[in-house]
């Protein structure tokens, strides 16, 4: 009568580890897949992979040689989440800089709804490669922009091509795509309706 009751026990014991592995299992597979996102994000940051720039100002970079023999296009695009009420533009499509000198162009956006909204744009450099040598020195892109109903606004971007773009690359599009900021858009919200 105690055999079938040891081994009973001995198969709940062997049940119950393998039921934590499993759970164990399930959770590390849980944080990696949270973890993913902000890793994969910031390896393309880090590696231009995909387009992405810096989320911030380039300022230890700085180039001292402008490379005066070569000409380099730079395509300027707009893009505008379905969800924002902005119209989106940039001040002009194309320019041709050589690269090592900085330039200085601007995206007009305008806010044509009768509420107050908050916005971010988020930019990306095509070729991807070619977002490892463009360098952006001031951006809208680097904060939140709040527009009133109605308000217009100018927003510059500073760059500056590195002199290490692959000889091979003569044309670089940056693109921006802004997106409305629901949190940020509720928060100015109450705080202009107390």
């Amino acid at each position: 009568m105690s055999e079938p009751s040891v081994q009973n026990s001995a198969g709940v014991g062997a049940r119950f580890r393998y039921v934590a592995r499993l759970s164990l299992f399930a959770v590390a597979m849980f944080g990696f897949g949270y973890l993913l996102v902000p890793l994969y994000d910031k390896f393309c940051e880090v590696t231009g992979i995909g387009g992405r720039t810096a989320a911030g100002p380039v300022t230890e970079y700085l180039p001292t040689e402008i490379d005066e023999s070569r000409l380099v296009t730079v395509h300027f695009d707009a893009n505008v989440n379905s969800s924002l009420p902005w119209a989106f533009t940039p001040a002009q499509k194309m320019m041709s800089v050589h690269p090592g000198q900085m330039y200085e162009t601007s995206y007009t956006a305008t806010n044509r709804s009768d509420q107050t909204v908050v916005a971010q744009a988020v930019p990306s450099v095509a070729p991807g490669q070619a977002a490892l040598y463009f360098n952006k020195t001031e951006c809208f892109c680097f904060t939140e922009q709040l527009l009133a109903p109605g308000e217009t606004r100018e927003m510059p971007v500073r760059f500056f091509v590195h002199p290490d773009l692959p000889p091979d690359t003569n044309l670089v599009t940056l693109s921006y795509i802004v997106y409305k900021n629901e949190d940020a858009t509720a928060r100015q919200i109450v705080a202009l309706n107390p």
